[in-house]
């Protein structure tokens, strides 16, 4: 059996089991199988992990931010109205076969734009070459998931679903739980706080599905299944994103207040320049870079060189505040 037959058989069970106390064991079980084998497809040489050819693109700038949506809601010409570099648009699908780069200049940071090609529901599982684009997706400080503002809900779901498959977290930070190997001495559970969707058995049993047999494990925050297998795995991504709500010159206002109340939401018009400024305010907030200095002197070994907040500088040293 194909390791992709065996995720449906895992998910197809999953979603005939009740979940309540008598079926927490079994489901945490269930959950860590199906992690080892979405694990197992990503890094397959077969599954299309890598980035290949027309989807590795450099690192360049202070921060890079990828466009990530379904074809034809208007990622190519956003690209194009924020960043001025030219990416096919038609008003069909899969416009955009590689990723196109781009670079726009914000409060004096270099921001990379990647307008990716245009995913579709299964691309975690290979469709459509959606595993290449996401694992480009990975790469980036920030995510904007490109929605028509007609249907966003739905694709909304479908995305988040893709990406949350390929080990990307969105707008969501690292579990506070340590795993901690060790030689012998079993397994030893403690939590600084009390644990109301997990119990010992559960924590056991997910645990024995990684051969973790002597670990010592430590839970700061009243943590779930999910939490607990990302910790182990420890190989996932933490990226902020907003969803940016396009083609907003097509609704009435009354329907634009209503999908505005969605979170981390920003409604515009790619291709009027509608609300850019919004746009590229909430990236520069989630995007949360740090203001350096230039300094010239002995403690750096150019002059001038950049440097964060925590340098030590040496006596008579020079330091010019850069505004961004």
């Amino acid at each position: 059996m194909s390791v992709l037959a065996k995720i449906e058989e895992i998910e197809a069970e999953m979603a005939r089991t009740q979940k309540n106390k008598a079926t927490a064991k079994h489901l945490g079980l269930l959950k860590a199988r199906l992690a080892k084998l979405k694990q197992e497809l990503m890094t397959s040489k077969t599954g299309g992990g890598g980035g290949g050819e027309g989807f590795e693109v450099s690192k360049t700038g202070d921060a890079r931010v990828g466009f990530v949506g379904f074809p034809s809601v208007g990622k190519s010409t956003l690209l194009s109205n924020l960043a001025g570099v030219y990416s096919e648009v038609a008003a069909y699908e899969f416009t955009t076969l590689t990723t196109v780069p781009g670079v726009i200049r914000y409060k004096g940071a270099k921001v990379q734009l990647l307008d990716l090609p245009g995913i579709i529901e299964g691309a975690k599982d290979g469709k459509g070459r959606g595993r290449q684009v996401i694992a480009v997706a990975r790469t980036c400080n920030l995510i904007f998931i490109c929605l028509d503002i007609m249907k966003p809900l739905g694709h909304k779901q479908i995305i988040e679903k893709e990406l949350e498959g390929f080990g990307i977290r969105l707008n969501k930070r690292p579990p506070q739980i340590s795993v901690k190997k060790k030689e012998k001495g079993g397994i030893h559970i403690t939590s600084t706080v009390p644990l109301t969707k997990l119990d010992n058995d559960t924590i056991k049993t997910i645990l024995g599905e990684y051969r973790l047999n002597s670990v010592d494990v430590t839970f700061k925050e009243d943590a779930t299944e999910d939490d607990l297998i990302d910790a182990i795995e420890g190989n996932r991504v933490y990226v902020p994103a907003i969803y940016v709500l396009n083609k907003i010159d097509q609704i009435s206002i009354e329907e634009l207040d209503i999908v505005s109340r969605i979170p981390h939401c920003v409604p515009i018009s790619a291709h009027h320049k509608w609300n850019f400024d919004d746009l590229l305010q909430k990236m520069w907030d989630y995007l949360d870079l740090k203001r350096i200095a230039l300094v010239w002197g002995s403690s750096v070994k150019h002059n001038p060189q950049k440097v964060g907040k925590d340098h030590v500088l040496h006596d008579e040293d020079v330091v010019q505040l850069v505004k961004k």
